[in-house]
């Protein structure tokens, strides 16, 4: 409250305004709350006065204290100064906030009854026009049937001609004038459609003018069939077409643009009207990509031109014609192609995926016929290496437009596992064909009146080792240039296959000896295929070796390692047998001979001894070409083996 016992909002709003602001009905609340406020007042400022006399009584706690009393009035005047000044300020604000929003509410509500009377009037008009719309309805009517008579007009020189016009426009299709009978053509498409639009405005259920202006009009589609028809020509040659005559394929392109133009203007008038011309959309972009896609897989799936019956390589010559024609094909479509179309048709890239396409259903074709080995080698090569490669996608030209790195596989993983899993499986088949012939042959050998062949070093040696290894060597560099996990998967099978192979040498080495001791003299040469066997087993570990460090890692090497010293160990088996086959040989010569010393003939002169030397150097040059690491063997075999004779 103030000095004078009001409170500060009442002096700050004067009376008159406050009655004017407050409606009648509800001044009785007003008043009720004023005197509720006072209440409340009455009651702080009980709170205030005892708030009061509690900092006056810790002003004045000390005598001398008084002498300050008024220094403590004139400061505490300040601050109730300051301090009403700051609450006048606020509810002043307050007040003209409330005002303000008291008057904005008035304008508003003014502006609503306007606005109330105002639509009342408008509809009131509006009642009033409907019978004056009726009666106009002649006068629409009329107006339609101008707008049909100035479109009759417009187009009455090419309705009375369109006999001739046609005439003309299938001269200039047969002549190759195609723009020229193009822009004749949409002239007469142009006169129909807006014939039929204005029929269509004016009766849209009359189907008997409309048929009788579709029927009038009639060889105008016929001419637009004809005209696709040479455009589709172009088309199907665009590869040739752009390097013989790229101002034709030109033209074509931008008649098919012209084309796209006027579909997307008739499908809009569509949906605003509900009308389209008859033929419309006609779609010759979308039926232009369609026609290059059938083209390019008529041109990859039309390269085979031999069989398996005709030509052993047929599938080499196919594919490397296809890479030929996919390379030269995409690079004349870069380079000149694609300066022949908007750059909106995006045509190298759409071309690109066509090819990939028509390559990926060929491959697919060609994995599922029934391929021998070799024709898996060849596709998987093809798919896995050579399409990627710089002899094709991976082509300098053909960067950057064609990243290698995000080309999709021309087939599915599913394919691949299959075509290796197949590849395999022929490949075990004839890997055991191949070991079993490899060894007949070398038996034939055996039986032979000459001595095998020496190597550079004089040790007797046949074929085997060269024939079997040759064979391995041969199907892991064609693994190799397939992948590295088939490299592996062949090495694996080689040196499994290697296994059971010596297993089988070691069964005919063994049945040769027996067969030889059947009958001594029907192996001549029984002593140096023996010790050529021998010698074997070392060729055998050493090109084992080889393989190892040309096509394994130390890590696979390590891994690998358990089956390697399996094959060594049967190696060594057949070896060892063999020398104690040459020692029985030698003690099967020199036993009649030794049986004759310390006896009565041999005292009475016989020529024992000599024999036996005889016999012992004519072995010893044949047991000098056994290889060194088994010689050491033979050595110790020799030694146990007159140990074992001696204790007889």
């Amino acid at each position: 409250a103030a000095d004078g016992g009001v409170p500060i909002f009442c002096q700050a709003l004067p009376a008159t305004d406050c009655r004017a602001s407050i409606p009648i009905y509800e001044r009785g609340r007003f008043i009720s709350c004023i005197f509720m406020c006072g209440s409340k007042m009455e009651e702080t400022d009980r709170e205030a006065v005892a708030t009061a006399v509690q900092r006056v009584a810790g002003m004045l706690q000390r005598p001398d204290q008084l002498d300050k009393v008024e220094q403590y009035r004139r400061r505490e005047a300040r601050k109730k100064a300051s301090v009403e000044a700051r609450l006048k300020a606020a509810i002043q604000s307050q007040l003209d906030g409330v005002r303000t929003g008291l008057s904005q509410l008035h304008n508003a509500l003014n502006d609503v009854k306007d606005i109330q009377r105002s639509l009342a009037d408008v509809n009131k008009d509006w009642r009033q026009s409907i019978n004056t719309i009726e009666n106009l309805k002649d006068v629409k009517d009329a107006v339609v049937q101008h707008s049909q008579l100035a479109a009759a007009v417009e187009n009455l020189k090419n309705i009375f001609s369109v006999p001739e016009i046609v005439r003309e426009t299938q001269d200039l299709i047969d002549q190759g004038q195609l723009l020229q009978a193009h822009r004749k053509l949409m002239d007469l498409e142009h006169s129909r459609d807006d014939l039929m639009y204005e029929q269509y405005r004016m009766d849209s259920k009359n189907t008997r003018d409309m048929n009788l202006i579709d029927c009038y009009f009639g060889d105008v589609q016929k001419l637009s069939e004809e005209l696709a028809k040479q455009l589709w020509m172009v088309i199907q040659r665009a590869l040739v077409t752009v390097r013989r005559d790229p101002t034709l394929l030109v033209s074509v392109v931008r008649i098919i643009d012209r084309e796209e133009k006027i579909d997307r203007r008739m499908l809009d008038r569509n949906k605003q009207t509900g009308f389209i011309p008859p033929g419309r959309p006609k779609k010759w972009k979308e039926k232009m990509f369609n026609v290059l896609d059938r083209t390019v897989t008529t041109r990859i799936e039309g390269t085979q031109a031999d069989t398996r019956e005709s030509d052993k390589m047929w599938l080499v010559r196919h594919l490397e014609i296809i890479r030929k024609y996919v390379l030269d094909d995409l690079l004349v479509a870069k380079n000149l192609l694609d300066q022949c179309f908007p750059p909106h048709y995006e045509i190298f890239k759409n071309l690109l995926s066509m090819y990939h396409q028509a390559l990926s259903a060929r491959m697919q074709d060609l994995a599922s016929e029934d391929l021998e080995a070799n024709e898996i080698v060849s596709l998987l090569t093809w798919v896995l290496n050579t399409y990627q490669s710089e002899e094709m996608m991976g082509n300098p030209e053909l960067a950057p437009e064609v990243d290698v790195n995000f080309l999709p596989p021309l087939v599915s993983q599913d394919v691949v596992d299959d075509l290796l899993n197949t590849y395999m499986s022929t490949l075990t088949t004839n890997i055991i064909g191949w070991l079993r012939k490899a060894l007949e042959t070398d038996k034939k050998d055996w039986l032979k009146e000459n001595e095998p062949e020496s190597d550079q070093d004089g040790y007797y040696q046949t074929t085997l080792p060269a024939i079997v290894f040759q064979m391995f060597e041969q199907n892991l560099q064609v693994a190799t240039q397939i992948s590295e996990d088939l490299k592996i998967k062949v090495l694996h099978l080689c040196l499994q296959q290697m296994s059971t192979f010596l297993i089988r040498y070691k069964d005919e080495a063994h049945l040769y000896k027996e067969e030889h001791l059947r009958n001594r003299q029907y192996h001549p040469c029984y002593v140096h295929y023996m010790v050529a066997i021998i010698n074997n087993c070392q060729t055998f570990k050493e090109s084992i070796v080889s393989l190892k460090k040309k096509y394994l890692t130390p890590v696979m090497e390590d891994i690998m390692a358990s089956s390697h010293a399996c094959i060594y160990a049967v190696l060594d088996d057949v070896a060892k047998e063999g020398c104690l086959s040459l020692l029985d040989e030698v003690f099967m010569d020199l036993e009649p001979h030794l049986n004759e010393l310390m006896t009565r003939k041999w005292l009475a002169g016989s020529n024992a001894v000599d024999t036996i030397c005889v016999t012992v150097e004519d072995y010893f040059h044949d047991f000098a070409r056994i290889k060194k690491p088994y010689k050491k063997v033979f050595a110790e075999l020799n030694l146990e083996y007159l140990r074992v004779q001696s204790c007889v």
